[in-house]
């Protein structure tokens, strides 16, 4: 999968959403037909997310580890891979090392 590099003709939300102390940091965007996504980057830590909306969580740079809710297993994924979230649950994301950068795909 090719790494998306830059979004045109978005509106984005200036101020930033800022998560776990810092740790997580994103900014919105949406597209002239309503779409919504965000951008942001993970610095390192361990963390856990929930959704509400399902959502794709593509990589752009660095890695992370991922466990979703009621799995044992963790998936290592790499920038230009992706992983799907189901609506109202949560996942666990691990990040070492470089900062995990990220576009989440909500819908």
């Amino acid at each position: 999968m090719a790494i998306t590099a830059k979004f045109d003709g978005v509106a984005v939300t200036t101020q930033a959403n800022v998560y776990f102390d810092g740790k997580c940091v994103s900014h919105g965007i949406q597209f002239a037909d309503g779409t919504k996504k965000s951008v942001g980057v993970i610095l390192p830590a361990s963390l856990t997310f929930n959704t509400g909306a399902p959502e794709i969580m593509e990589g752009v740079a660095g890695s992370c580890r991922v466990r979703m809710k009621g799995e044992v297993e963790w998936k290592t994924y790499a920038a230009g891979e992706s992983f799907n979230v189901p609506g109202n649950s949560s996942f666990d994301i691990e990040v070492a090392g470089e900062p995990y950068h990220y576009i989440c795909h909500f819908g």
